[in-house]
């Protein structure tokens, strides 16, 4: 009689491999998904100001024109309402710089308490801050308005400077670091030798958060960067406005989206795109600078040791 054939297990291999085919296929898929809705616009940004309007609309998406039509749209830029691109790009970087200053002398502090001293109301100032931190901005766009509209400022700098610096995010954040990552010894040692609290802020606390700090200022130059809604509301005079509320009236001064627009401003479907990508140039190149402070930024506190 022949004995049984004993029973053999297929390989881990065998039974893994249609598991990784298929995990293969479905990162494939989410790399084409990301391809076409965000890589592919942006290289259609990057190549629009190279054609002229009827290009853009009637050639390939994704072909080069040429330099020439770079330097023409790039004069029709700079020339609508003599200059106001310039305009608005310093007032943009005046208004984010501004506010960033005094974000970082509110939101430095403020962390610094809620996380080491213990006051009265510590409590309820966290969780205020938190409340605000997660309300969306537009609901404090009234409130905010109102209020300075009885200070009289509406129409002025600051009228955006300072919404723009109450930052209650960055307060979280700088919380959270010296909350978690502050070695408590090393105040303490410091108290024993003479410091003042001032002192301990000043020469321990703030030079060892320079990496949560340069991730408060980048991401607080980017929100006010690209803010629209609060200085489209209380800033009446185009020469007053930021790049983000000049690019809209770019927008409706393009015929192709209001065809009621003037047909000898010049301002197209290149022009347009020129505009964004040099709206969006000041934000591309600080990230580039502060890329390895962003990611000490980002790490900073997910340890404690």
């Amino acid at each position: 009689m022949t004995p049984p054939t004993p029973y053999a297990a297929p390989s881990v291999g065998r039974l893994a491999r249609p598991g990784r085919a298929v995990s293969y296929v479905v990162v494939g898929i989410l790399l084409a998904a990301l391809l076409v809705f965000f890589v592919l616009p942006v290289l259609w940004l990057l190549l629009a100001p190279s054609k002229t309007a009827g290009e853009v609309v009637r050639d390939n998406p994704l072909s080069f024109g040429s330099f020439h039509q770079i330097g023409t749209a790039w004069q029709h830029l700079f020339a609508f309402q003599d200059g106001a691109m310039l305009t608005w790009l310093r007032n943009s970087a005046i208004y984010s710089g501004g506010s960033l200053v005094l974000t970082l002398l509110v939101s430095v502090p403020a962390g610094y308490s809620l996380a080491l001293t213990n006051f009265r109301g510590r409590k309820v100032l966290l969780v205020i801050t938190l409340v605000t931190m997660i309300m969306p901005q537009a609901t404090l766009v009234l409130p905010v308005f109102l209020e300075l509209n009885r200070f009289h400022l509406i129409g002025t700098v600051w009228s955006v400077i300072l919404p723009f610096s109450f930052y209650p995010f960055g307060v979280y954040l700088v919380y959270i670091y010296f909350g978690s990552s502050l070695p408590r010894d090393l105040l303490s040692a410091a108290r024993i030798d003479g410091c003042t609290e001032w002192q301990l802020f000043t020469r321990i606390a703030l030079p060892l958060a320079k990496p949560v700090v340069g991730l408060v200022a980048f991401f607080s130059f980017v929100g006010n960067w690209n803010n629209f809604f609060l200085p489209y509301l209380v800033l009446p005079n185009s020469e007053q406005f930021p790049i983000q509320v000049g690019l809209n009236q770019l927008l409706t001064s393009t015929p192709s989206f209001n065809p009621v627009a003037g047909a000898g401003l010049n301002i197209t479907l290149p022009e347009l795109a020129l505009a964004i990508i040099l709206a969006i140039l000041p934000v591309l190149a600080l990230f580039l600078v502060s890329q390895r402070t962003l990611v000490a930024g980002m790490l900073a506190g997910a340890t404690k040791e």
